[in-house]
């Protein structure tokens, strides 16, 4: 993976990561499942994240594709792939967060979560 060129997505036009820094894209990819789509010349052009215990539980997440290869069914290609790789580990739960991307990713399996009462999440208090 073209950490660098990721950082970039990431930090400067991914509405739910701007400004991450390039160490946490670097960790947060070391201690992940990554699924990137390149061109023929080697060229990264789109990138998705799995956080993963490996057995039970999956999140998907920094799905990106490149602004000039958008809108030729990239990402859906991407996460595709990335379903197979899940599900090839055998992973019950995978869960993700989105604000724009619904049809795509329904188109692979993913829908409400069921009895959203049960979830709960934490974020740390600010500093």
């Amino acid at each position: 993976m073209d950490l660098d060129l990721v950082h970039d997505w990431l930090s400067t036009d991914a509405y739910w990561s701007l400004g991450r820094s390039r160490e946490a894209v670097a960790t947060a990819a070391e201690h992940s499942l990554n699924v990137g789509a390149f061109t023929e010349d080697g060229r990264q052009v789109a990138y998705a994240r799995v956080v993963t215990d490996h057995a039970t539980f999956a999140w998907l997440c920094d799905v990106y594709v490149d602004r000039d290869h958008r809108g030729r069914g990239l990402g859906n290609r991407l996460v595709a792939a990335v379903a197979q790789r899940v599900d090839e580990l055998g992973v019950g739960r995978t869960l993700l967060k989105t604000r724009d991307a619904h049809d795509v990713y329904a188109g692979h399996g993913f829908e409400p979560v069921p009895d959203p009462d049960l979830w709960m999440i934490r974020t740390p208090p600010s500093a």
